[in-house]
């Protein structure tokens, strides 16, 4: 039974993941601050309550025992607050995957699945967005994510440190047994933020540009359920630990669905009015994000199975409920 690593894994991403992993029978070992992350997500294997800008505390996790690889998905993740305060998303997310590298390059550790964004993308030239596109951040956070794919190039190239980088967008829904969900505070993406203000918790959904160049005005994005990430991520694991093959894949449905249209699947699904007001664009939003499906599915066998927008908000909102 093969022993790994999940930074960030009693946040949204991470603790789905790691159940998945302990689902294929994989030792889990959890690293987290509990910043964002709730103790009550990890489900299973153990937890370490640490961070990763405390080099010390970093190490001591890879000499107490052999682990196979890591999983990084410990991050600052808010694309307004990076513009607000690069210095503290460079500081977080380049200097804390610096220190895992490192602690893992003394620890013989040379397999690493890197949680990654397609705002490494920046503007789309076409969509969906193949791997080959250019890549052209340009907000803070989608840059950090830039430069730590550089840095695992530069690596794999010096000390082979073999990885595979995940970019995606839009990570949603919850846990279709129940036992977990989306609870970041304060609360920034779409679909948690509407059954919110349903829930009555918020006053209002806030609609962050009508003006775009889409058929109903409002931005179009790929939405993809939480437990199919979890397992592409599962799959590209078990890829590079037969193959050692460095590579970078997006995850994504090559389907977007407009703020409108998601509000309005969500009062459908709800028999709720969203009570909502319309504000200006966000600096760096951009009409269109799809990300395309095909490597992930050709070399990772990847399939999606709970991604259908309907699927993706009701088993968010018996989340929701269950929280309020």
């Amino acid at each position: 039974m093969k022993k790994v690593l999940v930074t960030g894994g009693a946040g949204y991403i991470g603790c789905h993941t790691a159940k998945e992993l302990l689902k294929q029978g994989f030792e889990v070992v959890v690293f987290d601050n509990l910043s964002n992350g709730k103790k009550e997500f990890v489900l299973g294997g153990e937890l370490i309550v640490g961070d990763l800008l405390d080099k010390d505390a970093v190490r001591r996790v890879f000499r107490s025992g052999d682990i196979a690889a890591v999983l990084h998905f410990a991050s600052l993740i808010q694309v307004g607050e990076s513009y607000l305060d690069p210095r503290k998303y460079y500081g977080q997310n380049l200097i804390s995957s610096l220190n895992l590298l490192e602690a893992m390059l003394e620890a013989g550790v040379r397999s690493f699945i890197f949680s990654s964004s397609a705002a490494v993308y920046g503007t789309p030239l076409h969509i969906p967005i193949p791997e080959d596109h250019p890549l052209l951040p340009f907000n803070p956070y989608g840059q950090t994510k830039f430069f730590v794919e550089k840095i695992l190039q530069d690596y794999d190239r010096a000390y082979g440190m073999k990885f595979i980088s995940l970019r995606y967008f839009n990570a949603a829904g919850a846990d279709p047994d129940g036992e977990m969900g989306e609870m970041h505070n304060p609360e920034t993406h779409l679909i948690p933020n509407i059954l919110l203000a349903i829930l009555g918790k918020k006053e209002y959904l806030e609609i962050y540009g009508t003006d775009f160049p889409t058929p109903d005005g409002t931005a179009v994005r790929d939405y993809i359920h939480v437990t199919d990430l979890s397992s592409a991520h599962v799959l590209a694991l078990q890829k590079l630990l037969a193959s050692s093959q460095s590579e970078f894949i997006n995850l994504g449905t090559n389907k977007g669905y407009s703020v409108r249209e998601v509000i309005a699947k969500s009062e459908e699904l709800t028999g709720k009015k969203v009570p909502s007001r319309s504000k200006s664009r966000r600096q760096g939003d951009v009409p269109v994000l799809l990300a395309s499906k095909e490597k992930a599915e050709r070399l990772l066998g990847w399939k999606l199975r709970y991604s259908e927008l309907e699927t993706i908000i009701e088993t968010a909102w018996k989340w929701h409920k269950k929280l309020n």
